[in-house]
């Protein structure tokens, strides 16, 4: 039982990092957050079952879809949610994407309905014995899938002329814009990799867990706690923390059932950040004057 809740844990902990990783991105280009990230996930879930059982498309075509409409989600937030209020100094961004997102979710409330739906996989039927435990193929390839998207993260940051442009628009705007960057641009392509990322992670959870039109609430609030933890501004820490933050839950879960879950996983948050107040893998920032 211990080898099931253990890749259990890393399926949920992937899950949260991929919507952490979205705080991340909009963090470090424009230190603001999305915080209707939730409801991306949860949009994601809901469209890929949309296209793909109820209207029966292919999965080469339901999910390629999916993604891009959530990637528009995220550039319809940036544009009439953030921009207007970061680039004024306010900070009423914060409850505009709140506001967004619970705007979103009342809509699919009413378009897809309340009943919970089950997002069937053909890989659902295919398992793998694991230390004599079978687990599911799926529950394997969730924490594979999540380590992938985080490394590609990692290495386009690092290695690529986009991840030189996001780095120069965090560095000083102002001179990135007179180099011929459009930092608003720049911003806008954040905000819709961070819902892609949801979206990812709608996909991949929707075959373990109903599709509901409001299951992205409690996700999108635990992988705010999971960035925060993670030290937001930096991806190996937010990555990292995610997959602690579900093992944690799924060990509690096992041993002490899933009512406490919830007292005992932000509990520990709480403590960690009363430790470690910039995160446990995160760094005082240092302001030169």
């Amino acid at each position: 039982m211990i080898t099931a809740a253990l890749v259990t844990g890393l399926g949920l902990g992937s899950m949260y990092a991929l919507l952490a990783l979205g705080f991340h991105i909009t963090y470090i280009v424009s230190r603001t957050v999305n915080f209707a990230q939730g409801s991306a996930m949860m949009v994601g879930a809901v469209l890929g079952y949309t296209f793909a059982i109820s209207w029966g498309w292919p999965m080469w075509l339901a999910i390629p879809a999916t993604l891009a409409l959530a990637a528009l989600y995220g550039l319809v937030i940036e544009r009439f949610l953030v921009r207007p209020f970061h680039s004024r100094g306010s900070e009423a961004w914060l409850m505009a994407t709140v506001a967004g997102g619970l705007l979103v979710d009342n809509l699919a409330l009413f378009t897809f309905g309340k009943e919970p739906r089950q997002f069937s996989s053909a890989l659902l039927q295919q398992s793998v014995e694991l230390f004599g435990t079978s687990i599911g193929l799926l529950q394997l390839l969730i924490p594979l899938a999540g380590a992938c998207i985080a490394a590609a993260l990692l290495l386009v940051r690092r290695y690529t002329r986009l991840g030189k442009v996001l780095e120069a628009s965090v560095q000083n705007p102002r001179a990135a814009q007179l180099m011929g960057i459009r930092v608003n641009r720049v911003v806008a392509v954040a905000f819709a990799v961070s819902t892609v990322f949801a979206a990812i992670a709608g996909l991949l959870i929707a075959p373990l867990y109903s599709v509901n039109a409001d299951m992205g609430t409690l996700f999108g609030l635990k992988a705010f706690a999971v960035a925060i933890l993670g030290g937001i501004a930096s991806a190996g820490g937010v990555f990292a923390a995610g997959l602690l933050f579900g093992l944690v839950e799924a060990v509690v879960t096992l041993y002490f059932g899933s009512a406490f879950t919830q007292m005992f996983t932000f509990a520990l948050v709480i403590l960690a950040l009363a430790i470690r107040p910039n995160g446990l893998f995160g760094s005082k920032l240092l302001v030169k004057v």
